[in-house]
């Protein structure tokens, strides 16, 4: 008697791998744009909470805070969002408004730390408008911020 063979061929194998490779190519990136999406509303809370922050140093000190871009020690506010600075997704920085003074409006803006081209570096100022730097930002700047 004859016993049949055992395992897969190699044209089995090879059809599996090729099933694979197609749903990675799909999946694949659905899933980098899931995480920058979870990054951006990362990046979005950060800056919320860095304004409310700046406003409540201006009603205290009659100024707003800069806070450079690489971020300083000792400031009093949190210059990275996130739990903590070396998982963060954006480094957080304040400056004035363009052509104004910092005693009279703020900018605050995040920058990515990997490269997000759609959306780059977000950014509000105190007096209400809401903008970012990337594609998004000069073809639909609501994009930024969903």
């Amino acid at each position: 008697m004859r016993r049949p063979p055992g395992g897969f061929t190699l044209i089995e194998l090879m059809i599996v791998v090729a099933v694979v490779a197609i749903l990675a190519m799909i999946a694949y990136p659905s899933y980098r744009e899931s995480v920058l999406k979870g990054r951006r509303a990362e990046g979005r809370t950060a800056l919320a909470e860095l304004l409310q922050q700046q406003e409540r140093y201006m009603t205290q000190a009659n100024t707003y805070y800069r806070i450079a871009p690489a971020g300083q020690e000792g400031t009093p506010f949190k210059t990275f969002s996130g739990s903590n600075r070396e998982s963060s997704a954006y480094k957080l920085g304040a400056e004035a408004c363009n052509s104004s003074v910092i005693t009279e409006c703020v900018r605050v803006y995040a920058k990515p730390v990997q490269d997000d081209p759609l959306v780059g570096t977000l950014e509000m100022t105190s007096t209400g408008s809401r903008g970012c730097s990337g594609t998004a930002g000069t073809t639909d700047p609501s994009l930024c911020w969903r």
